[in-house]
């Protein structure tokens, strides 16, 4: 094996490409600052227990794992930057009322995932802590779709759902474990038959609320049919009005709405309203998001808790292909002048490339479509599409 090599579904970005990567992180941070987002950077590594501990089988299963030649203990390299956010929000600004933190930086999971099929995703999300209601979900999704619209996605769909609708069913009817996650995995796949099978030996009501769920999809008009035909508890009630209000609170951001019921997305992590945004020209979901009261419990003190995640490579990659930013060539040498000029120019913004003595041959590859030139006793930046051949 050449010792240049990288790992599966590890790669380098490129110049062009890492430059977009940045501008857009930037922008998103940015974005997050003005909505009162404050900006965070977990470590890379921790113990395993505060990584994974109450988020669930799949993100342990996500993670590598590391043994600490300090202290001996298994440690983990992060695969998600929720469970972190979290535990700074309950262990070290142990604020009372609502604290809303954003990140933006590297993960490292054990298989390929999302839309750029990496095991290196940037993720950046945002995550609001201290509010129960469906405000604070709402706050959310708009920033999800605000910022997906900021990188450049348009005619964006986002799609809803609530466990907690599956959970009142289940806690109802006493289900154990083990056909509570095979009924789980059937709505998953939308299998009306095993759903009818597996729910056989329960109330006639309980199966077919149940057999429902695999039907309970389309427009905000399909809430008041699940209104209908589904049990007419208190926890169902909510879950279908949180829905509602939701739904009809993204309209001025010119998206598409629709509900899925049976879509159970992190169902032993989340707790509320779970939704993921869509676009044409991706084969999966660009963001995902949703309620997450419980993970706070983990960490000593539970905390009502909603946010969203995207992995910025993965956005980027339907967008049109980036083109390198042109810059101004200077020539060689020292006169005040000249360095003067390059200076303000490039404290204005603009990027100019002095060039170094012995490499006229190589100009081309600079990627520069001005120079500087002296023009009686001022340098001047005029065009030179000479330099790009």
């Amino acid at each position: 094996m050449r010792n240049w090599l990288l790992p599966e579904y590890i790669e380098d970005v490129l110049p062009v490409e890492a430059a977009r990567i940045e501008t857009l992180r930037r922008r998103l941070l940015d974005l997050f600052r003005a909505h009162g987002y404050e900006y965070v950077i977990p470590p890379m590594l921790e113990y395993l227990e505060s990584l994974i501990t109450g988020v669930g089988h799949d993100l342990d299963l996500a993670t590598f794992k590391v043994v600490d030649q300090l202290t001996g203990r298994l440690m983990g390299v992060r695969a998600d930057t929720t469970p972190q956010a979290a535990r700074i929000d309950a262990h070290i600004l142990n604020r009372q009322g609502v604290t809303r933190l954003c990140y933006a930086g590297t993960v490292l999971k054990t298989t390929p995932d999302g839309l750029a099929q990496t095991r290196e995703p940037l993720q950046v999300g945002a995550e609001l802590f201290g509010h129960v209601g469906v405000e604070s979900d709402i706050e959310i999704q708009r920033l999800m779709i605000k910022s997906l619209q900021a990188v450049g996605v348009r005619s964006l769909h986002i799609d809803f759902s609530h466990v907690g609708i599956f959970g009142s069913l289940v806690s109802q009817s006493k289900l154990s474990g083990k056909l509570e996650q095979a009924l789980y995995a059937a709505l998953q796949s939308k299998d009306q038959s095993a759903v009818r099978e597996l729910s056989a030996d329960l109330d006639s009501a309980t199966r077919e609320a149940l057999c429902s769920l695999t039907r309970l999809n389309g427009g905000i008009e399909m809430l008041d049919h699940a209104e209908q035909v589904l049990p007419a508890h208190a926890e169902i009630r909510q879950a279908l009005n949180d829905l509602r209000h939701a739904g009809t609170q993204l309209a001025d951001l010119g998206v598409d709405v629709c509900f899925d019921l049976s879509e159970l997305r992190g169902y032993h992590y989340h707790s509320g309203i779970v939704f993921a945004a869509y676009a044409q020209g991706y084969a999966g979901p660009l963001a995902l998001g949703g309620r997450y009261d419980e993970v706070g419990q983990a960490f000593g003190r539970a905390r009502p808790a909603t946010g969203f995640s995207l992995d910025l490579r993965g956005v980027v990659t339907a967008l049109p292909p980036a083109e390198k930013t042109k810059a101004i060539f200077a020539p060689c040498g020292n006169d005040h002048g000249l360095q003067q000029a390059i200076e303000a120019l490039r404290a204005d913004g603009q990027i100019v490339i002095q060039e170094l003595p012995g490499h006229e041959q190589h100009r081309a590859e600079l990627g520069c479509d001005r120079k500087l030139e002296k023009q009686g006793m001022q340098w001047q930046v005029v065009a030179a599409p000479e330099l790009l051949n």
